[in-house]
């Protein structure tokens, strides 16, 4: 059975087979996080792709769910330094948490098919967020540099603290409840920041 195309990271994509792969992992993601096991089939069809160009890429189940997330992982690490490049350090740290915030509603949301994956005896690891974890202290650091949030604050307590996304639940009001709760962690954030 072929390898999927990610794990030769030294032959770049073409231009249509990277829109292939992406589309793949967009409708994946949406198909996925409402059933845990939409057949692939499925997928495939509803990305516009052909079985065989579905499976080039993801051989099995296994490697389209972790792929989705290690996609989604380094989606919201590169938009990191994108952000501090063009924002106030304070206001990228802002604005990068409410990305990482879709990322955990949508985690929330592949949580069985994550399962299932990685439940069977003898199955792939779930990734580590290493990633995200870069990212988080390259934006602590900038503000840090800039005095706009309080000093020591590390990497693990903003994670800690950010924990309490996963525990507001589905509904209505969840995307006001998380912007509220976002802006509260910020504000404790920049609380007795030295350049305030």
């Amino acid at each position: 059975m072929p390898q999927p195309m990610k794990d030769k990271p030294d032959t770049p994509l073409r231009s249509d087979a990277q829109r292939n792969r992406e589309r793949i992992l967009a409708v994946a993601t949406e198909e996925l996080t409402h059933c845990a096991n939409a057949p692939l089939s499925a997928i495939a069809k509803k990305a516009g792709v052909g079985q065989g160009t579905f499976y080039r890429n993801f051989p099995n189940r296994e490697a389209l769910v972790l792929e989705i997330y290690r996609y989604g992982m380094q989606q919201v690490a590169q938009a990191a330094p994108e952000m501090l490049a063009t924002r106030e350090p304070d206001l990228a740290l802002r604005a990068w948490m409410d990305r990482l915030a879709e990322f955990a509603m949508t985690k929330a949301g592949l949580a069985d098919a994550i399962r299932l994956v990685t439940s069977a005896p003898g199955a792939p690891e779930k990734p580590r967020p290493t990633p995200l974890e870069e990212a988080a202290e390259l934006l602590l650091r900038a503000n840090h540099e800039a005095g706009t949030i309080r000093p020591g604050v590390t990497g693990d307590d903003f994670f800690l603290v950010l924990g309490g996304l996963w525990v507001i639940g589905p509904g209505e009001d969840r995307q006001p409840r998380v912007t509220r709760f976002l802006d509260f962690v910020m504000d404790a954030l920049r609380a007795g920041a030295p350049g305030r």
